[in-house]
């Protein structure tokens, strides 16, 4: 669930937005909520996707739409489709190619000669703030490539998750304009999508069977202590939407989340440094993981 910044148009502050206490509360109302935080400085953001909504059920001012967000018989609803407007995300297929090949060369076959000893020779991977698909669609591909070489024999699950009804109703149809597959080699567009027209491909139906789309709000804690078991987890360019507190508290939850021996994924210019000492950073050639360590190299650290 990356996010839409604001655009470069005369900003507009707060100081000079008329109901700013109303802001205010919206924001603090989404804070509560999302764990997504509006500074002061970032609010113009936040003004410009409240006009969409207060235009769409006819708010005269700040203060009646906080009303429709907080006392209306509709109010839940209407913060999802609040919601939905500020977790508005662009990126495209194979944006992170370091990534996988640590995850090829390095962290699978780490993963598969430790889980080949006990259990079901299954993996889980969690995309979580998977935004509009690209990333679940990038990560099946690149399973479905390694198929009978690195993963033979191996079966795999991919849940991928976000906060924007929008943006998973786009993930799950796998339906994008051709630039979102720029990165994307010409022989992987003819195997794994369609030709659909007005210039967009859709995923085939091999590729999307591979994926299980849910909404997961990373600040409920009761969803997130479901999300249990996972070998690898992505989580790219979203946490940096959160406040230092909620920041910590998802980390904590991805560490308890994932097995022992497990990795998380962030964004490239993100980093877990000062959040929390529970990972070990690991750098890869162009592209750097945070690995939780299996219990007997948890020396000092959480197990």
């Amino acid at each position: 669930m990356p996010f839409e910044t604001a655009k470069a148009k005369p900003a507009l502050s707060l100081e000079s937005s008329p109901g700013a206490s109303a802001y205010l509360a919206i924001r603090d109302l989404i804070y509560r909520t999302s764990g997504i935080y509006h500074p002061n400085e970032g609010l113009s953001v936040l003004i410009t996707r409240c006009a969409h909504r207060m235009a769409a059920v006819g708010a005269a001012s700040p203060l009646e739409y906080l009303e429709h967000l907080t006392t209306r018989p509709n109010r839940a609803a209407e913060l999802r489709l609040l919601l939905n407007e500020i977790t508005v995300s662009e990126t495209y297929l194979f944006r992170y190619p370091a990534q996988l090949d640590a995850l090829r060369n390095v962290i699978l076959p780490q993963i598969l000669q430790i889980k080949g000893f006990v259990g079901p020779k299954c993996l889980r991977f969690w995309c979580a703030g998977c935004s509009t698909g690209k990333e679940p669609h990038t990560l099946a591909m690149f399973l479905l490539e390694e198929k009978e070489r690195l993963l033979s024999g191996w079966t795999w699950d991919i849940l991928a998750t976000d906060l924007n009804d929008n943006s998973l109703e786009t993930a799950g149809a796998g339906i994008y304009a051709e630039h979102a597959l720029r990165a994307t080699s010409d022989g992987m567009r003819r195997k794994y999508f369609k030709d659909v027209g007005d210039k967009k491909l859709q995923a085939n139906d091999l590729l999307r069977a591979q994926i299980r789309f849910d909404r997961v709000n990373l600040s409920d804690d009761s969803q997130m202590l479901f999300q249990k078991r996972v070998d690898v987890i992505f989580c790219r360019n979203v946490l940096i939407y959160f406040d230092p507190a909620s920041k910590r508290r998802v980390v904590q939850h991805f560490y308890s989340n994932l097995l022992p021996g497990g990795f998380l994924f962030l964004g490239c210019d993100e980093s877990l440094f000062h959040e929390d000492d529970s990972f070990r950073l690991v750098h890869f050639s162009g592209a750097t993981a945070y690995w939780k360590p299996a219990a007997a190299q948890a020396v000092g650290g959480r197990q």
